[in-house]
């Protein structure tokens, strides 16, 4: 910087802050402290930890009756009308009998009532969770040597009697040995539902105690959306043989879509007529009720219950109809009434099915999680992730002991519950009830039922998760690496299965984060004129660079990964390569002190000279002094990162370049310190470090010394 009299001024560096002092307890004294307060009995502790277990103790007290009950009532008398057909329908997914499905739908409306912090989520049977479910179920069920046709109760395929297994389940000619019970087909089926449902239960309730909620995070919105997809065409898959009527057995193993539509192909001269009509006619009232309902919904106050209307017409239809006699369409059977009496679920099912209830419990916590939190910040109060963990992990331990399988938050039935003025959970208690009148009286009556009137309702259900194929285009144009993830975890969920689909999202999804990390964007800054800001000269326009000053930008944290990229963009962005630079230079100089060796000696003055002439060829000149490193974009870098700052201060001095660090965080600030990168006792930090690019270009600026004055200009 220079003064009125044309020479340049030193700036003294600007002061760094001082860091607040923190001083950290020992981790034994921490240890002690929690302990003691976790065993630490006193009765508002008593009262915080039940209201916390137990959120209805809080909520229900204050509960507005006038204001509240109405909507409650009308919310929780619609789900529960539109629950009972689909309760009935996904038992096809989850391979279990239809009274399972009314069983898992009221414990898991009771048990939310009392330990849910969210008050419109209905939890209950999920499409997603009843054929992973099924999935499980049908290999076990084949595993163990049952006849995997429809209709099939305990006949056993050849070669696999007398055999046993693990624990307390042995395989017989007759049946399986459940829990020392003799079990049939169906029995089996719930027993295997029960002990995944239960694991998947406990998986919850542990990853709430260790407070693992954050590995929902790991699940991004495209990945999730991507898997719901493929898992719909799956879904899709599966049913589709019951609206044609074919008896065929579902595949075990990889490709489950391809496979059945093959083996649906190659059986469609098998087609029951009266199962095809049927069809035909259910999915037209379906869509036509539901396009319906979303084209009037600004005028319907409640939604038009069209599940409802088709399972009773149908039944009605059949029954006096006679189609299962005379067109041997296939039919619900009979769906018994009460509750069969508790079991305790099967351990030695357990070891077999420990795998599959760790996605079954991942997915189950992510979607409700996910749903509470959209709808809590919709109406305006908060809930409490973790305890939606503990809630949804009861909601699948306890029941499994009543013969349920695995639920989770549903989105249609909650978005039904918010739209018709539900207010708090007692509208599930409502929904339970009315699933309990089913249950006692109805249930008998849905005998006739044909199964492929169910499939239709299963079909249109995912009516939602198959339209988002349509929004593949603008999820491209608005972000190419999520549209990617989705169709890469769309793509493998429907081609591969429904487990590894996720497992292949996840990590493709991590990956692609990864990626993008080494990959980051870098950026040559030059200064808005008459500001002390600096932006990306190729994004903008009318900046000026700093002469002789290069400020550069890496928008990525800087770790053991892209370490190698940062060093290259580094060194294209500013055209100098410190260690390609120190070679010509000592190529140059070696060849330069051969040429003036050979050149005769002369007097002293001329040996000065010509030593001159050769040290200017060899050193040359840099387009600058100093480079910029801008770390505003850099939130954390590990010790490689730190090393290879280090290297790069060091090689820079040799080709006489400068290395200055600005805007650094003090997470970065940190490391550095303790790598000791600016000296022992950080002596070089007020030199190297600086909070603002300007305040690092004029101190660049001040420490170049002035060129010298020609010998004839001076007075």
């Amino acid at each position: 910087m220079e003064n009125h009299d044309g020479v340049t001024e030193i700036l003294p560096p600007p002061p760094l802050l001082e860091r607040c002092a923190r001083q950290r307890r020992p981790p034994l004294s921490v240890l002690r402290t929690r302990v003691k307060q976790g065993l630490t009995c006193s009765v508002p502790r008593v009262k915080a930890t039940l209201t916390g277990f137990f959120p209805v103790v809080h909520w229900l007290p204050k509960y507005k009756l006038r204001e509240y009950v109405w909507g409650d009532l009308m919310s929780g008398l619609i789900v529960g009308i539109i629950l009972v057909p689909q309760a009935i329908a996904y038992c096809l997914l989850a391979g279990v009998d239809p009274i399972y499905g009314l069983y898992t739908s009221f414990f898991a409306n009771i048990i939310y009532f009392f330990m849910g912090t969210s008050r419109h989520v209905s939890v209950g049977i999920f499409s997603l969770m009843s054929l992973m479910v099924g999935q499980v179920v049908d290999r076990e069920v084949y595993l163990a040597g049952f006849d995997m046709s429809d209709g099939s109760t305990v006949t056993m395929a050849p070669g696999m009697w007398n055999d046993t297994g693990p624990g307390d389940t042995n395989l017989t000619a007759a049946g399986v040995e459940v829990m020392g019970m003799e079990c049939g087909k169906e029995c089996y089926a719930i027993s295997v539902a029960a002990a995944t449902t239960f694991l998947a239960g406990i998986y919850q309730v542990l990853m709430a105690v260790f407070r693992l909620g954050f590995v929902s995070v790991y699940l991004s919105a495209p990945m999730l959306d991507g898997f719901a997809t493929g898992a719909s065409f799956t879904i899709l898959t599966v049913q589709a043989k019951y609206l044609l009527g074919l008896k065929i057995a579902r595949h075990q193993g990889y490709g489950t879509v391809v496979v059945t539509w093959v083996r649906i192909l190659s059986n469609i001269h098998h087609t029951n007529l009266c199962d095809l009509v049927t069809s035909a006619i259910c999915i037209f009232v379906l869509v036509a009720g539901k396009e319906l309902q979303e084209r009037f919904k600004d005028r319907l106050k409640i939604p038009i219950p069209t599940e409802l209307v088709v399972v009773l017409g149908a039944t009605l239809a059949s029954h006096f109809g006679d189609l299962h006699g005379l067109y041997g369409s296939s039919v619900s059977g009979h769906i018994p009434t009460g509750f069969i009496s508790p079991t305790v679920p099967s351990f030695g099912l357990m070891p077999r099915v420990a795998l599959d209830a760790v996605p079954l419990a991942v997915i189950s916590f992510a979607f409700t999680v996910s749903l509470s939190e959209m709808f809590a910040k919709k109406n305006g109060y908060t809930v409490r992730p973790n305890q939606e963990m503990l809630a949804i992990g009861c909601c699948n331990i306890i029941p499994s002991f009543f013969h349920c399988f695995t639920t989770s938050a549903a989105l249609a039935k909650t978005m039904v519950k918010d739209s018709t003025g539900c207010q708090t959970q007692v509208s599930s208690l409502v929904s339970a009830v009315v699933v309990l009148l089913v249950l006692l009286f109805f249930a008998p009556f849905f005998y006739a039922l044909q199964k492929c009137v169910l499939a239709c309702i299963i079909i249109v259900s995912l009516r939602g998760a198959l339209r988002k194929i349509l929004d593949v285009p603008s999820k491209w144009r608005a972000s190419r690496a999520d549209a990617v993830v989705w169709l890469v975890a769309m793509g493998a969920t429907a081609l591969i299965s429904v487990e590894l689909g996720l497992v292949v999202g996840v990590v493709f999804s991590m990956l692609c984060v990864i990626v993008q990390t080494q990959r980051p964007k870098v950026a040559l800054l030059g200064r808005v004129a008459d500001t002390d800001f600096y932006e990306d000269i190729k994004e903008y326009q009318n900046l000026t660079a700093p002469e002789g000053v290069q400020i550069f930008r890496f928008q990525a944290p800087l770790y053991y990964a892209n370490k190698d990229s940062f060093l290259k963009a580094l060194y294209k962005a500013v055209g100098l390569e410190p260690f390609l630079e120190s070679t010509r230079r000592r190529k140059a100089e070696k060849k330069a002190r051969e040429l003036a060796s050979k050149l005769p000696k002369s007097a002293g003055e001329n040996n000065n000279s010509n030593g001159d002439v050769s040290t200017s060829l060899v050193v040359g000149e840099n387009k600058f002094h100093t480079i910029i490193l801008d770390c505003s974009a850099m939130p954390f870098m590990d010790s490689t990162g730190m090393g290879t700052f280090k290297g790069l201060v060091k090689d820079y001095s040799e080709v006489g370049v400068n290395l200055l660090l600005a805007s650094c965080n003090t997470n970065v600030i940190d490391t550095l310190r303790k790598g000791l990168f600016f000296g022992k006792g950080d002596k070089d930090m007020d030199s190297m470090l600086f909070y603002t690019i300007h305040a690092a270009v004029l101190y660049a600026n001040s420490q170049v010394a002035p060129p010298a004055l020609p010998a004839d200009s001076a007075v």
